[in-house]
C-alpha cells in the first residue's frame, strides 16, 4: 500500500494527482496514512506476512485488509478536521462524523469483529 493509493482513495477535489499536493498536505496525509498502516500491522502482527518474507507461513494481506486500512486512514483524516465530531456542510448545516465505522471494523477484524483470543 502506498501514500498515492491513499490520496486516490480520498478523491481530493483540489488535487487530481498525488504530485499536485502541496508539501504541507502531503506531509499531513503521509502522517495519517503511516499511522493507519502501523496500527493495522500492530493489531495483526503474526497473522499476516506484511513484509513479504519468503520464509513466513502467514498469508499475505488480502484486499479487504488493504481497503480497510485505506478507509481507516480516510476516517482519521476526516476526524482531524472535526475534533468536536461535527463537520460543516454548507447550506445543510452541520453533520456528525462517526467515531466508529462498522465497515472498517469488519474489514480489519476490530472491536466486536475481532478474532477471539484466549489468554
Amino acid at each position: 500500500m502506498t501514500l498515492d493509493e491513499f490520496v486516490n482513495e480520498l478523491a481530493l477535489s483540489d488535487a487530481e494527482t498525488p504530485e499536485e499536493l502541496g508539501d504541507g498536505d502531503r506531509q499531513r496525509l503521509e502522517r495519517v496514512f503511516n499511522a493507519a498502516v502501523e496500527f493495522v500491522e500492530r493489531i495483526h502482527r503474526g497473522r499476516f506476512n506484511f513484509n513479504g518474507d519468503p520464509g513466513s507461513t502467514a498469508p499475505a494481506p488480502g484486499e479487504n485488509l488493504r481497503l480497510g486500512t485505506l478507509m481507516l486512514a480516510r476516517r482519521w483524516n476526516t476526524r482531524r478536521r472535526s475534533p468536536d465530531g461535527l463537520v460543516a456542510m454548507g447550506e445543510l448545516g452541520a453533520s456528525r462524523v462517526s467515531f466508529g465505522d462498522p465497515d472498517v471494523d469488519r474489514l480489519l477484524r476490530l472491536g466486536r469483529h475481532a478474532i477471539p483470543r484466549v489468554g
